[in-house]
């Protein structure tokens, strides 16, 4: 039952960060920007949490430092406001289906990285190692055909209101910004990865789970805004209707900061 119950986490999971891409990017090719967006999100999620883990850990945290509070804001800089921007960017230059596909790769830089700091040890001599090493083939193997190969469009919902855009793409739809939407998903990769492995060394100076979580989101929400204000000058790309930006924008932030750790500690 309890294996079942794995099984089932993960399955959620994946359908919640399915969902995500999927509205992201009919946002995005409706014209949002993804500056914009980032930080809506970052926005949406720290008002939300921050409440809820200064209520539940405001006698039991730690002092945070100077020192602490540096590492936080660089390691999140490169971690979740930088990276969620060459995502964004990534998705307005490709599809769904393979952004979906790539982020797959994140345990395989994550597991190079933890070799990398020795936090994790490969022995290609057990068959644990081998099947680590046959992974990371399969998964590379997978994600570098996906990029080379590029389907039809399928235009499900054309056809709903919620998702009507004017298909009017930030940038031109062509084989060279597929490419460039590649290199831009594999930064994310890479920089994502690389923030799940530092994070565990910064939050020994800071354990305390939801304040760490809740700053994560405050600062990047402060960095994604003085990104955004710098890229978008335009105040109608800061507005929200009745459409699939709203939906995208209140989706996300809940979806990924409030339903995706339980189901990840589960998993």
């Amino acid at each position: 039952m309890e294996e079942k119950k794995v099984y089932f986490a993960v399955f959620v999971r994946q359908s919640i960060y399915a969902g995500m891409f999927l509205l992201s990017k009919a946002a995005f090719d409706g014209g949002m920007s993804n500056f914009v967006f980032v930080f809506y999100r970052q926005a949406i999620a720290t008002l939300f949490i921050f409440p809820i883990a200064f209520y539940f850990e405001r006698k039991t945290a730690p002092p945070l430092s100077f020192k602490t509070f540096c590492k936080i804001f660089v390691l999140y800089l490169f971690g979740i406001t930088i990276s969620l921007n060459l995502h964004g960017v990534a998705l307005i230059y490709t599809s769904a289906s393979l952004v979906a596909a790539t982020v797959n790769c994140i345990p395989v830089f994550t597991f190079l990285f933890a070799l990398l700091f020795r936090v994790e040890v490969l022995r290609l001599k057990s068959m644990a190692g081998v099947a680590k090493v046959g992974g990371i083939v399969i998964c590379v193997g997978g994600v570098v055909m996906l990029a080379f190969y590029k389907g039809p469009q399928l235009t499900f919902f054309n056809n709903h209101h919620l998702f009507h855009i004017h298909n009017h793409h930030q940038y031109p739809l062509h084989q060279n910004n597929w490419i460039k939407g590649c290199f831009f998903m594999l930064g994310f990769n890479v920089l994502w990865a690389l923030s799940l492995v530092l994070q565990a060394f910064v939050y020994e100076s800071y354990p305390s789970t939801l304040l760490f979580t809740s700053l994560q989101c405050l600062v990047s929400s402060f960095q994604s805004f003085i990104i955004a204000i710098a890229m978008e000058r335009n105040l109608d790309q800061w507005k929200l209707g009745w459409d699939v930006r709203l939906l995208t924008v209140a989706y996300c932030p809940h979806s990924t900061k409030v339903l995706d750790p339980p189901l990840t500690m589960a998993v």
